[in-house]
C-alpha cells in the first residue's frame, strides 16, 4: 500500500479504512488493543514522532509491515487523549482556532501531554494558547501544576497567572486594599469592602505558606495613617451621636457609628498582626470616657442599644487585653481609669446581651450575641490589670465588686491574690529590708 501523496489533504478522513495507508496500533498493559486507520501524509507532516517512525532511517523500516503499522504504547487514562490527538491532526491548520480544537481544560491537558510525547508542535501550541486563555477551577489548577512543567518552555505562558509577583506589586495592592477597607464606600460596595478586609488578613497571615506581605516601616506608616483617618470618622460619629439630631438623621448617624466600630474592630486585628497597636490603644484610652458617656446616653430601642454596646465591647476587649498583658504599657493612672470606666459598662451590658431583646419596629425578637470567649478574655484581662495596680486601688475595686454581690466579671482570682499579698506584705517587705538578719532568721 503506497502513500497517496497526490491526494488533496482536505480529502483525507480520519479513520477511513478505504483510503488509509497506515495503521496506528494503540496498546496498553491491560490488554487493550485498538487499530486506528490513518494517513501517512497527515501523520508525517504534523508529528515528528510519526515522521521518524515512517522514515527509511527507522531501524525496523525494512521489517515486513513495520512501515504500515506503528505501535504506540499508552496508559489506559491516556487512551482517549491519543485518539483525540490523532483526530486533531486532521483538523489543525493555520485558519483553525484553538477553541475549535479544545473543549475543556481536562481534555486540553491530556492532549497537550500526548502532543508533546508525539512531537506535534501545532497541537502543542493550540493547547497552550487555549489553556493560557480560559478560566480554571481550583482542581484544574492543581492538575495544570502537575502537567505543564513537564512540557517544557513552550508551555510556560500557561503558568504566567500562577507566578509569584514582585514584592512591590504586593505592597501596592495591599496599601490600596487597606485604604478601601478603612474607607466609607456607598452601601452597594459593602460586600467588596468585606472581601478586601478578608484578603488583607489572608495576605499577612502565616498558615501553610509564608505571609504574602511582610510589612516594612513604610507600609506600617501607611496603615497607621489609614487607621488615623478611620478614628477621625469615629470622632465625627461620636460628636454627631452625642447631639440630638432631627428624626430623619437618626438612623443614618447610628448606622455610621456601628459601621465605624466594626471597622475599628477589624483594624485592631490587623494592627496586632503587624505589631503596631500602641497608637490605637492610646487613642481608645483617650476617648473612652466620652465614648462610654455617649453610648450610655443614646436614645435608642433596646435592640439598638445592645447592638451598639456589643460592637463597642468587641473593640474594648481587644484594647483591655493589650493593656492587661503588657502589649502596650500605660501609666498607673490610665490603667486605673480604664478599669473604672469599662468594668461597670461591661457588667451592665452582659445581662442585656444574655437576654432576648425586642426590636419594636418589627415586633420580633432579635438576639445580639458576644462570643463566650470574649467575656472570658475580658474577665482575665481585667484581673491582670487589677493585679498590676497598687494594693489600695485593688482594695477599692474589689470592695465595689463584692458590694455588687460578685457580679460579672468574676474577680475571685484577684481577690485571692490581694488577700495573700496583703497578709504577707509586712513579712516580705521586712525580709527585703533586712529584718531577716535582725531577727536571726535564716
Amino acid at each position: 500500500m503506497e502513500p497517496r501523496d497526490n491526494q488533496a489533504e482536505a480529502s483525507y478522513t480520519f479513520g477511513d479504512r478505504s483510503s488509509s495507508d497506515i495503521v496506528v496500533r494503540l496498546r496498553n498493559e491491560e490488554g487493550r488493543d485498538d487499530w486506528i486507520y490513518c494517513h501517512s501524509k497527515i501523520l508525517s507532516e504534523k508529528s515528528q514522532y510519526f515522521a521518524d517512525r515512517l522514515s527509511d532511517k527507522w531501524p525496523t523500516c525494512k521489517i515486513l509491515d513495520s512501515r504500515y503499522c506503528v505501535e504506540v504504547i499508552c496508559q489506559e487514562s491516556d487512551y482517549d487523549h491519543h485518539i483525540n490527538l490523532l483526530r486533531l491532526l486532521y483538523l489543525v491548520s493555520d485558519d483553525v482556532h484553538e477553541d475549535n480544537l479544545c473543549h475543556n481544560v481536562k481534555s486540553a491537558l491530556g492532549i497537550l501531554s500526548v502532543a508533546k510525547e508525539l512531537s506535534c508542535p501545532q497541537i502543542v501550541t493550540a493547547c497552550v494558547n487555549y489553556l493560557e486563555a480560559v478560566p480554571w477551577e481550583e482542581g484544574e489548577e492543581e492538575e495544570i501544576l502537575r502537567t505543564v512543567p513537564r512540557i517544557g518552555s513552550e508551555a510556560e505562558p500557561i503558568l504566567a497567572r500562577l507566578q509569584p509577583v514582585d514584592q512591590s506589586a504586593v505592597t501596592e495592592i495591599f496599601v490600596s486594599a487597606f485604604r478601601f477597607a478603612t474607607s466609607s464606600p456607598p452601601l452597594p460596595l459593602g460586600d467588596i469592602k468585606s472581601s478586601a478586609q478578608e484578603q488583607i488578613e489572608y495576605m499577612i497571615t502565616e498558615d501553610d505558606d509564608a505571609p504574602l506581605l511582610i510589612a516594612d516601616e513604610e507600609v506600617k506608616l501607611e496603615v497607621k495613617e489609614c487607621v488615623k483617618s478611620l478614628f477621625g470618622r469615629f470622632f465625627q460619629c461620636l460628636e454627631e451621636t452625642s447631639f440630638k439630631p432631627v428624626e430623619s438623621e437618626v438612623i443614618n448617624k447610628k448606622g455610621s457609628f456601628r459601621m465605624v466600630l466594626s471597622d475599628l474592630s477589624w483594624a485592631f486585628q490587623i494592627l496586632t498582626k503587624m505589631e503596631v497597636v500602641r497608637d490605637f490603644v492610646i487613642t481608645w484610652v483617650d476617648i473612652s470616657e466620652k465614648l462610654v458617656k455617649v453610648v450610655e446616653q443614646l436614645e435608642t430601642t433596646v435592640a439598638e442599644t445592645v447592638e451598639i454596646r456589643v460592637k463597642v465591647i468587641e473593640v474594648t476587649a481587644k484594647v483591655i487585653e493589650a493593656i492587661g498583658y503588657g502589649t502596650v504599657i500605660l501609666p498607673t493612672a490610665k490603667r486605673l481609669e480604664m478599669v473604672k470606666l469599662w468594668l461597670p459598662f461591661v457588667r451592665n451590658t452582659k445581662p442585656l446581651v444574655d437576654s432576648p431583646v425586642t426590636e419594636d419596629e418589627e415586633n420580633g425578637t432579635v438576639r445580639y450575641k458576644i462570643d463566650g470567649e470574649i467575656w472570658q478574655a475580658l474577665e482575665s484581662s481585667f484581673v491582670s490589670i487589677i493585679l498590676a495596680l497598687p494594693s489600695a486601688d485593688q482594695a477599692e475595686i474589689l470592695t465595689e465588686w463584692l458590694g455588687k454581690n460578685g457580679l460579672y466579671p468574676d474577680l475571685t482570682e484577684a481577690f485571692e491574690v490581694w488577700c495573700y499579698r496583703s497578709k504577707v506584705a509586712k513579712r516580705r517587705l521586712g525580709l527585703l529590708g533586712g529584718e531577716e538578719d535582725e531577727n536571726g532568721m535564716s
